[in-house]
């Protein structure tokens, strides 16, 4: 709970990590609600929620001659303790605590520490988060665990944080994509339809003082440095290429319809044949589209 902004952030940023836990229900549940902590952005790296030594990719996670991919591992065989200890993120998880009970301090330790035998809980990383914690927040939900409060309700508070800040720090990018495509106007029946601006990084950073995550989020911190990460991880590309696809899809639509409302009559009366017949293989091949 307390380190809840960290793995917000990892999960962000796609780094790869290792749960380790005590049964496959628990390392397979633990990776897919952290995969599904940065809802509604897609996270679009590898994961796989029990992993074992039968894996056809054991050699390539294991091997310690290059960096590990950007994948989230399940496992619960303590063998893995020894061969993932170069991973980058590593989560220990112990014995489930008693409703009611307050959990202990898990401290964030350095990879250093993580000895062959170490079965401490806890989270083994050099990684230093971005936004401050939501003490706020973590105030709430260790109160709710003494108040023996429903862990639907926990798991529904802890939800909702998540939620309003994946979208505090999505809305910036989603409005300067939407900047990005052409205006309506610029569509005209007889031509191509106009090119989607490219995305400038230097340009959407820009926007972030006057239409930035604060406008959303009380968080403070590096929002800046964050999003310099994001630009570089999986996530980025694979929300990006969505958005492109849609707004190349909505553009040609739109393309459609001016055709559709144009006077070709009128158009036609002062073409010559060439003109006329290069407009018709236009609209076949669009139409074949």
């Amino acid at each position: 709970l307390i380190h809840v902004q960290m793995l917000w952030e990892l999960m962000l940023l796609g780094e790869p990590m290792v749960v380790m836990a005590i049964s496959p229900t628990v390392a397979s549940e633990t990776v897919l609600a952290l995969t599904s902590s940065i809802a509604p952005l897609k996270y679009c790296c590898d994961y796989r929620p029990y992993f074992t030594i039968h894996d056809s990719e054991f050699r390539e996670y294991t091997t310690r001659t290059q960096a590990p991919p950007n994948v989230i591992l399940g496992v619960t065989n303590p063998f893995f303790i020894k061969t993932l200890q170069h991973w980058p993120h590593i989560i220990r998880l112990g014995e489930p605590k008693m409703s009611g009970d307050l959990p202990k301090q898990v401290k964030v330790k350095k990879l250093a520490k993580l000895k062959t035998l170490d079965t401490k809980p806890g989270i083994y990383t050099s990684y230093k988060t971005f936004l401050h914690k939501d003490k706020a927040l973590i105030k709430k939900l260790l109160k709710g665990i003494q108040r023996k409060r429903p862990s639907e309700v926990q798991s529904t508070l802890l939800r909702r944080h998540l939620l309003e800040l994946t979208q505090s720090f999505i809305i910036p990018l989603e409005r300067y994509v939407a900047s990005l495509m052409p205006l309506q106007k610029t569509v005209t029946p007889w031509k191509n339809p106009p090119q989607i601006r490219p995305f400038s990084q230097d340009e959407f950073m820009k926007t972030l003082e006057h239409t930035g995550p604060q406008l959303t989020s009380t968080l403070k911190g590096d929002w800046l440095s964050l999003y310099r990460r994001f630009f570089r991880s999986a996530n980025f590309d694979g929300w990006y290429r969505t958005r492109l696809k849609e707004m190349s899809q909505k553009l040609e639509t739109l393309h459609l319809e001016v055709i559709c409302e144009a006077d070709l009559a009128a158009w036609i009366k002062d073409k010559s044949e060439v003109e006329i017949v290069d407009l018709v293989i236009k609209l076949r091949e669009k139409l074949v589209k």
